[in-house]
């Protein structure tokens, strides 16, 4: 009976959420053209397997070559898990991917049959809070890539040395992206807010948790935007390493 364009929101919901999940499984499995010189895809950081820069080195042997591990897959369950199971995008793909419903006075195709997030298998969205002390785990490790992307190897010497180009501010921004979504979390709202019965007796607390609460106004907008920061940032150093793209060196 809606007159309106109401399903012109659900429908841009599931071209962008996705694109995402298409590209991102399709990068998790290449296993190549995730680092550029000081530059390591998000996706793939950080790299415990792989490379010669890999945290515990090759791949370890006894992985059956029929298995197409990537070190990708090793860590991006614990980056999506958090994002998956996120109160935000939990409504946003429920209204857009399953029709649950897909807007406001529009009925669901399932009729009567809703059991919302207390049966099985909705029920393991709960595991978020968990998910959020490792998503934090993952920002001291993209800042640390994001430093290391400013560190060149000099082709005359072989040290490095302190540089920028393109990829060094994409880096920087993925990390600041990424860290605004998480510290605007609704779990870490609560988790720094929570356990007090009168929380303004604790000033120190209340302060944070009036920070959070700020950002935690803009998680829908924060979302969005490290979703878009965090998948340009594997693009543009895939194509960087591939040649397709230049990166500019400023210094």
């Amino acid at each position: 009976m809606r007159k309106d364009y109401w399903w012109v929101q659900p429908v841009l919901t599931f071209i962008a959420l996705g694109a995402f999940v298409v590209y991102s499984t399709w990068a998790a499995f290449q296993g190549e053209h995730y680092r550029f010189g000081p530059y390591l895809s998000p996706f793939y950081s950080p790299e415990l397997f792989g490379g010669i820069h890999a945290w515990f080195g090759p791949m370890p042997s006894w992985v059956p070559s029929w298995i197409p591990l990537t070190p990708a897959l090793l860590i991006l369950w614990a980056p999506g898990g958090f994002r998956f199971t996120c109160y935000y995008y939990r409504g946003a793909y429920y209204k857009a991917m399953w029709a649950d419903p897909v807007a406001c006075a529009v009925g669901e195709p399932r009729g009567h049959n809703y059991r919302g997030e207390k049966k099985w298998p909705l029920i393991v969205q709960n595991i978020h809070r968990y998910f959020l002390y490792l998503a934090l785990l993952f920002l001291f490790v993209l800042a640390y890539d994001a430093i290391e992307g400013f560190l060149f190897v000099d082709p005359a010497t072989g040290s490095r040395k302190f540089g920028m180009g393109v990829g060094s501010i994409i880096l920087v921004a993925n990390c600041i992206c990424l860290s605004l979504y998480t510290f605007s979390c609704h779990s870490l709202r609560h988790l720094i807010g929570g356990r007090k019965n009168e929380l303004s007796k604790n000033p120190t607390q209340m302060a944070c948790y009036n920070g959070v609460s700020t950002l935690n106004r803009k998680h829908m907008l924060f979302a969005w935007i490290s979703l878009f920061v965090v998948g340009f940032s594997d693009i543009y150093v895939r194509l960087c390493s591939m040649g397709i793209w230049t990166d500019f060196r400023f210094f």
